[in-house]
């Protein structure tokens, strides 16, 4: 018994010197970690990082050339403040609670009183013409229309009175005049022609308010030749994402060059105040080079005028008049008298160029036309039952009385083929057949005639017209004399009355 107590003392001993030691080694190790760590991590934090000094000469030449852009345009912006004055009308209320308990008072009352009211606004504006001590600003017309009061600020801090000299909305163009002994330089206008999709873009002007007047964003050009801007703004626009916001209008889009490229106009966004989500156009400044000269030598822009109602060339279009590969504007129809009928072009006619420009569309040949003036004898290029041709066209002055005179539109009605959605929608067979009318106009030959929306038109004169191509061809060589249209309504076949040409 004391043996095996003793080997238990022992072998207790010995278990307790390992458990000892194992312990203390561990905790030396735990700290050795403990220490050795931060050190670890410390060295990582100074290991000094190098900037490749061809990365940072490229970089600081970029940065150099936005720099310097920046000091040159500058100077030609302006901001535009303005204040417009209106009038309402009171309404003439007898006094209330007074009359009501006491009765009218013995005093006359003054009829159609008024109340002035007077808002504020703000835009942007680039200083491109000086005469005799007169500089010009070019702006946009939704900057300044309605504006009783204009004042022009510069980036130097003076403030002058200003003028309107001229504007116009069809372009929505404005410019304004200012005097002073001041010098500023004026803008160097660029090509617009030769703007491309990735280039360098940069936005100025006044962006939200006078907080944050002169401001410089920066971007690329994101498309070209966009249409569709408010208020039935006829220009073809550069697309930016340079950010662009309320109080930039009428300011500069540049280039690298420090040239003037575009105009800011507006901003589409989803935001409710009207943010800046990169969707920015610009007017091109080519657009408004023949605008800036008239402005300033006659205050207002005459307009070239063709005379033909045109429309975009959908994908059936395309097809039925065999336009596969062209891009131009539909001559849908042609006003009776006008240049276009004194010169040969016919309703279906494609336009495809004007001069030897290319017309990509209804905004495109409508900027073009506009800007040949009027006595200009101009060439356009057509596409007529598939085969080419060129009409010498003497072009005259576009008046808004000519223009909008539709009783003269020839024939006075839009067809367009048969799809399976129109089908759908009129409720018509699978293998129904015609050209759908879309649009008749009031005093023209095809509303005396009878026609309606929805009517199928089968023929023309006795002639059939299976599809559009055959509608056009037999309106221009069929009906010279008197036109009248067969047609389904309602499920009935029946013929127009006959228009005496």
């Amino acid at each position: 018994m004391k043996i095996i107590q003793k080997l238990s003392s022992k072998n207790l001993f010995i278990f307790n010197l390992v458990l000892i030691g194992a312990i203390f080694g561990f905790s030396m190790a735990f700290l050795s970690f403990s220490c050795s760590a931060p050190k670890v991590r410390a060295n990582a934090q100074v290991t000094p990082v190098i900037i490749p000094e061809d990365a940072l000469a490229v970089a600081e030449g970029l940065q150099t050339v936005f720099r310097s852009v920046s000091e040159k345009v500058l100077p030609s912006v302006v901001e535009l403040k303005t204040v417009s004055v209106s009038r309402q009308q009171l309404p003439n209320i007898p006094g209330i609670p007074w009359d009501f308990f006491f009765g009218p008072r013995d005093r006359e009352r003054t009829p159609n009183q008024e109340r002035e009211y007077r808002s504020q606004g703000l835009g942007s504006g680039i200083i491109v013409r000086y005469k005799d001590g007169t500089y010009y600003a070019l702006t946009n017309n939704h900057v300044v229309d309605r504006a009783t009061e204009i004042r022009v600020a510069t980036r130097d801090g003076n403030e002058y009175a200003a003028e309107l000299v001229g504007k116009d909305e069809r372009k929505d163009l404005a410019m304004v005049s200012f005097k002073t002994s001041d010098v500023y330089p004026l803008a160097v206008l660029g090509d617009s022609d030769k703007v491309a999709v990735g280039e360098w873009a940069i936005a100025m002007g006044n962006p939200l308010g006078e907080q944050f007047s002169f401001s410089v964003t920066l971007g690329i050009v994101s498309a070209v030749g966009r249409t569709g801007g408010p208020g039935g703004n006829i220009n073809d626009f550069i697309q930016t994402d340079a950010p662009i916001n309320q109080g930039n209008s009428g300011g500069p889009l540049v280039n690298i060059r420090g040239e003037i490229v575009g105009i800011n106009t507006w901003i589409a966004s989803n935001n409710s105040g009207g943010g800046s989500v990169g969707l920015g156009f610009a007017i091109p400044i080519n657009n408004a080079k023949r605008s800036i000269d008239e402005f300033i030598t006659t205050g207002s822009i005459s307009y070239g005028w063709l005379g033909v109602s045109l429309m975009e060339a959908n994908r059936e279009i395309i097809s039925g008049l065999n336009l596969e590969g062209k891009r131009g504007a539909l001559a849908a129809q042609v006003f009776q008298g006008s240049p276009a009928d004194k010169g040969g072009i016919k309703p279906g006619d494609f336009i495809t160029h004007v001069n030897g420009r290319e017309t990509r569309g209804v905004n495109q040949l409508q900027l073009l036309v506009g800007d040949l003036r009027p006595g200009d004898l101009a060439k356009f290029s057509i596409v007529r039952d598939g085969k080419s041709m060129e009409m010498q066209v003497r072009i005259e002055a576009r008046t808004d009385q000519v223009a909008s005179d539709n009783k003269k539109l020839w024939p006075g009605v839009t067809v367009v083929p048969l799809t399976d959605q129109l089908r759908e929608t009129l409720q018509l067979d699978k293998d129904a057949k015609g050209l759908v009318v879309t649009q008749v106009i009031p005093g023209t030959p095809a509303d005396i005639a009878g026609l309606r929306q929805s009517d199928r038109i089968t023929g023309i004169n006795g002639e059939k017209v299976a599809d559009i191509a055959a509608f056009y061809k037999v309106l221009r060589e069929k009906t010279d004399k008197e036109l009248w249209f067969s047609m389904l309504r309602d499920g009935a076949t029946v013929e127009s009355a006959r228009f005496k040409r």
